[in-house]
């Protein structure tokens, strides 16, 4: 019986530390150590997507044409900056410019192109052109805290951006089997991400994510088995508790 008692102690000292190991992040990265990081991607617009653009320069009369805004009738008088839409064919159609190309270029490398654009038109000589992201956007779903849409507020927008930004996975969401879902030449392109080992997530295409894609966390088998009542309960750690102290109690009585 004794043995049987070390047998079941055992057991859940096992379950205990495999459990710690698929709930840490980062399990093989070290103190100083180093890991090769996937090259960063920048996010490239595409069509259907919403930037906002302001230019400033020192006389604001000339800038004017060019900020497309709406006053609101607030106390404050703030002004809300409307978006541009990027059109089918990949352009946005810009105030006394006209249609510009916007697709396939980053917000830093669409504003350098305004601002030429606009000195070579003899327009304004000294602008400062601003390109912002309006309301882009990353699905996460599934096993963390707040699933929802998630906003890219900078260029380079990792998948620990996206989960952070969704309250962190739950103590039930599987870290080592997370799917990143990206639309690729007009088809749905599915890529797996372990959170656990740095050195796979860092260096997977999906580490720096994109517009439009959906994050998608799996639950563990714990939590997919709490569908069968047996099969939660013949896993849970007070079950096992439970039968141990059961077992204990039988073996002392009948010692005595």
């Amino acid at each position: 019986m004794k043995k049987i008692l070390l047998t079941l102690f055992a057991a859940m000292l096992i379950a205990s530390c495999s459990t710690t190991k698929k709930v840490a992040y980062f399990q093989d990265m070290r103190n100083g150590g180093t890991i090769e990081v996937a090259i960063p991607a920048e996010i490239k617009l595409k069509p259907g997507d919403k930037i906002s653009i302001h230019v400033n320069s020192k006389d604001e009369e000339l800038v004017a044409p060019f900020n497309f805004h709406r006053n609101q009738n607030t106390s404050s008088g703030t002004e809300t900056r409307l978006a541009y839409t990027i059109d089918n064919d990949g352009y946005i159609d810009v105030p006394t410019l006209g249609p510009v190309l916007a697709k396939d270029r980053t917000r830093d490398e669409l504003a350098k192109h305004l601002k030429q654009e606009i000195i070579n038109n003899g327009y304004i000589l000294d602008p400062v052109v601003l390109v912002d992201y309006f309301d882009l956007q990353i699905s996460v779903l599934g096993e963390v805290n707040k699933p929802g849409k998630v906003n890219i507020d900078k260029d380079r927008f990792t998948i620990i951006d996206a989960l952070s930004q969704a309250g962190d996975l739950t103590i039930t969401g599987k870290r080592d089997n997370i799917m990143v879902l990206r639309e690729e030449d007009g088809k749905q392109k599915a890529y797996t991400v372990n959170i656990n080992e740095a050195s796979q997530l860092m260096s997977s295409p999906v580490y720096y994510l994109q517009q439009n894609d959906i994050v998608y966390v799996e639950p563990n088998t714990k939590k997919a088995g709490q569908s069968t009542i047996n099969d939660n309960t013949m896993r849970s750690t007070s079950f096992w508790m439970s039968l141990t102290s059961f077992i204990m109690t039988v073996v002392t009585f009948l010692t005595r």
